[in-house]
């Protein structure tokens, strides 16, 4: 269920912890590593308390750091574009558990939605639309054997037992043993598919599937989730009651990047009324909108546009991204498969030679399950 959702989720928070990263590059290690004020020791002894998982505690060198955080960048990039999905969202889980837990006090709400659904991804299918997997699967058969899956499964299997080895004990017992049955569970996976192509084959594609739908009305749930207490807390304010709640953050220099339009919009009380009292609105009534198609579109559109303009207007555009990635599993198919025929409509155009004549391509179907980390 929900293919093109579940790209669109994996899209948009890949895509937004990368561009954090990448803008916080010059200051990672303010943020996360040697430098910062939240030190390696004090980090330490949270973790032994509260035992959240870091990669960052196993060592405290500046080498090891800068490993990490090329990890993360890495991942990012590469569960972005779909290549070789389940691990990638594997991998990708690690950097953001490992750089946000390593300092606690750096994130925001959009860190945190971040940190759940990177959890989440690892159980979705989330590589089966729009991603090179699902590119390679339509323009070619699947391989008999292969061998670049082959070797990335080793290599992490290697990465696995050296951390057995190696590590400080220090850390979520939970965490290692998921990424143990992980790697466990896709070497039964491509074993079945290779020597057993029948009914295990379908079986296990049919607990994939009950996996991959679950944690889909997880994430679903999740973002109601998100709302319905955003809105029911914002309504107990003396401020959100009042109408004028948008108003504070548009005087703090932290929130104005551009002071001219925010002079301009905190100048207007009936703008600032409506603004606030529509936010509030939004968010209580979003959950209950799901039974009716048309009212959750607009209302989902409304949302998606309210996050843009938080983006620009109150400087948080991660954040921002962040959300819309998450209200992206609401969208429906037809619009999806819409931007998709104008996207390729677009690149053939862009193309040297190319035109408005039809895609001949097969469309995308799932990828192959013969890969052994796909």
């Amino acid at each position: 269920m929900g293919p093109h959702q579940t790209a669109v989720v994996r899209i948009g928070f890949a895509a937004a912890w990368l561009l954090f990263l990448l803008r916080e590059f010059p200051h990672r290690h303010e943020l996360y590593g040697p430098r910062g004020p939240w030190s390696w020791d004090m980090a330490r002894r949270l973790i032994e308390d509260n035992h959240s998982f870091t990669v960052l505690m196993w060592s405290d060198s500046a080498l090891w750091f800068e490993a990490v955080y090329a990890g993360a960048v890495l991942s990012s990039l590469l569960l972005l574009v779909g290549w070789r999905t389940r691990a990638m969202s594997v991998l990708f889980m690690v950097g953001v558990l490992s750089l946000q837990n390593r300092s606690v006090f750096m994130g925001d709400g959009g860190d945190n939605v971040i940190h759940l659904m990177a959890l989440y991804l690892v159980l979705t299918r989330c590589g089966r639309a729009w991603s090179l997997d699902a590119r390679r699967a339509a323009r070619k058969p699947a391989p008999r054997v292969d061998h670049t899956g082959m070797a990335l499964w080793t290599l992490l299997g290697f990465g696995l037992v050296a951390v057995v080895l190696f590590r400080d004990r220090s850390g979520e017992p939970w965490l290692m043993a998921l990424l143990w049955l992980l790697w466990l569970a896709q070497g039964a996976w491509w074993l079945v598919c290779r020597f057993a192509p029948g009914e295990p084959r379908t079986l296990l594609d049919v607990l994939a599937n009950l996996l991959h739908n679950a944690t889909l009305a997880v994430i679903m749930a999740e973002v109601c989730l998100i709302y319905a207490t955003a809105g029911w807390y914002k309504i107990q304010g003396s401020r959100w009651q009042d109408g004028t709640a948008l108003y504070y953050p548009l005087q703090l220099d932290y929130f104005t990047p551009w002071p001219a339009l925010s002079d301009i919009l905190a100048g207007s009380g009936v703008v600032v009324m409506l603004i606030t009292y529509g936010t509030v609105i939004v968010q209580v009534a979003f959950p209950f909108t799901l039974f009716n198609r048309r009212v959750k579109n607009v209302l989902l559109a409304v949302m998606m546009m309210e996050h843009a303009g938080i983006a620009v207007l109150l400087g948080l555009p991660f954040f921002s991204l962040a959300m819309i990635a998450a209200d992206a599993v609401f969208l429906p198919t037809v619009f999806l498969l819409w931007l998709e025929r104008r996207a390729r409509t677009a690149g053939r155009r862009l193309r040297p030679g190319g035109g408005p004549r039809a895609d001949k391509r097969p469309a995308p179907d799932a990828p192959d399950t013969r890969t052994l980390v796909g």
